[in-house]
């Protein structure tokens, strides 16, 4: 059973925009690259495959910049983030991106680090971005493993008669969850422990200086370390355990979170609130007249928002109040501004013009909304668990789509639904988008994203309203939602997050000028 944390996976990062899998990963990658060469950075060169995402897409949705902050410790939220690749090149530091083949290269985001420290040491690593912000090394220096950035990373690689004595010392020392994980290679053995807290100094020093020990690494979490084990990781465990409580999905979806982060329940709803007030202001934002521009677009959002109020549109109300609050969001993210991915980047405005249009219009109280919210994420630790968020993977069907299921459970919660009611809500929203693909004009989070974005919230409500007035889903959600990963695994690379094929390549998409950001 995969551990998938509403706020590691589901509803989060807080970042940059333009995208959670190319902008917001590479900065979690470039961190941890940092941890790991244990040193300040002289020289790094980041290797993409051809074949991949990341070679099409890495300029035009910011990864350079993404792998380049992490690298240097800035924060995610940095106003120098922008400015990134200009920061590096005044301290000093080289960074190289190549496009050449990548051996056992089985993700279209995946990249090989190579670093050089200021005073010489070397370390080369493999990483990738799996959706959504979330990350995942599969190699270091040649060893595989797997680090995720969910805890406190340490890795002893030494002689195998050096092992006793170091798990020994380390025993008196520090307290790790679960088992050691070891692997041996002729002599040498790879020691891989899971730290509760960060390895002091003293004992750092201690264990990589005894006989035998040859490297000794280590890694912060980037995410909030995992502590407990998932409540469900079905939508049917979900809707019985739900039943069996008489509780509503956001409700469970809460318990689920706090028991998984080791947290209470008044910690998680508080980190919930405080994105949701980040979601709430970059809604405000993208609504005036004065933005960051846009690399295609011009900002439109408030325009939208400003006719429907005065009668100008041909229906209106709050289908059309959230589309134009979901599109403000996107004018933030591809400003490169602050949002909180909502699963992703890409599709960071659906939930919250939901949501804000739920508080402004409905008066729902920000506790109500960010109840909402968690019921909404229960819904994506379905999708994370049967599925992925990476439309590299399988298309904005679990992007974009799956923001706009989401946002369906969060209305059926915030109407009073049951949570069979929510997940019901959002089946037939993904079995409406079903097949939607990946081709974002230019290799841009713009076009079609933002009116994607637009739709899928408009939609929400429509989902929401089928259910509850008495539409009585064939299809369950964990079959709808396995039916979907079906699909993306289908389509081809062009169709995903390539630029090669769709929208992409349309003659008017192909005439279009970029407007590069920190350029």
């Amino acid at each position: 059973m995969k551990h998938v944390s509403i706020l590691n996976d589901v509803v989060g990062p807080v970042m940059r925009g333009p995208s959670s899998s190319h902008t917001a990963a590479p900065f979690f990658i470039g961190t941890i690259a940092r941890a790991l060469l244990g040193e300040e950075p002289a020289s790094v060169t980041f290797a993409f495959d051809p074949k991949g995402s990341f070679a099409q897409v890495y300029r035009q949705q910011g990864s350079d910049l993404g792998f380049a902050a992490g690298l240097m410790g800035l924060p995610i939220t940095d106003e120098r983030f922008p400015r990134a690749l200009d920061v590096a090149a005044e301290k000093g530091l080289e960074i190289k991106f190549a496009v050449e083949p990548l051996p056992g290269a089985d993700h279209p985001n995946t990249v090989e680090i190579r670093m050089v420290s200021r005073s010489g040491q070397r370390l080369s690593a493999v990483a990738r971005s799996i959706g959504g912000g979330s990350i995942q090394f599969t190699r270091v220096d040649q060893w595989p493993l797997e680090l995720r950035g969910e805890a406190h990373e340490m890795l002893v690689e030494m002689k195998v008669e050096a092992e006793p004595e170091v798990l020994e010392h380390l025993s008196r020392k520090v307290k790790w969850v679960g088992s050691p994980e070891r692997q041996i290679r002729g002599d040498l053995v790879l020691l891989h422990l899971k730290l509760y807290s960060a390895l002091d100094t003293s004992t750092k020093s201690e264990v990589g200086t005894q006989p035998g020990v040859f490297h000794l690494w280590t890694a912060p979490p980037v995410f909030f370390p995992l502590r407990g084990k998932p409540l469900f990781s079905s939508a049917a465990e979900l809707v019985a355990l739900a039943s069996s409580r008489s509780s509503s999905l956001g409700r469970i979806a809460l318990t689920y979170e706090s028991r998984l982060l080791g947290l209470s329940e008044q910690e998680v709803i508080e980190e919930i609130i405080r994105r949701f007030e980040v979601m709430r202001t970059s809604v405000s934002r993208g609504l005036e007249e004065k933005l960051p521009p846009m690399q295609l677009l011009h900002p439109s959002a408030g325009r939208i928002f400003q006719a429907e109020a005065e009668g100008k549109v041909a229906v209106g109300g709050i289908h059309t109040r959230a589309g134009a609050r979901a599109m403000a969001v996107m004018h933030i993210n591809s400003g490169g501004g602050v949002v909180c991915a909502a699963p992703t980047a890409g599709s960071a405005g659906v939930i919250p013009g939901v949501l804000v249009s739920l508080v402004e219009g409905r008066g729902l109280t920000v506790q109500e909304a960010a109840l909402a919210l968690c019921a909404a994420s229960a819904i994506g630790i379905i999708i994370a668990n049967r599925a992925t968020f990476a439309a590299e993977v399988a298309g904005c069907q679990v992007e974009i789509a799956a923001a706009g299921a989401m946002a369906a459970a969060a209305v059926v919660e915030a109407a009073g639904g049951t949570a069979a009611q929510a997940a019901d809500a959002a089946a037939i929203s993904f079995q409406n988008t079903m097949g939607l693909i990946c081709d974002p004009v230019q290799g841009v989070v713009e076009i079609p994203c933002h009116t994607r974005n637009a739709v899928a919230a408009s939609s929400a409500f429509l989902c929401a309203d089928l259910v509850l007035g008495g539409y009585t889903n064939p299809i369950p959600l964990d079959e709808t939602i396995d039916a979907v990963y079906a699909v993306g695994k289908m389509l081809p690379r062009e169709l995903k997050c390539t630029a090669l094929g769709g929208l992409s390549i349309a003659p008017s998409a192909l005439k279009m000028s970029v407007l590069r950001k920190g350029v």
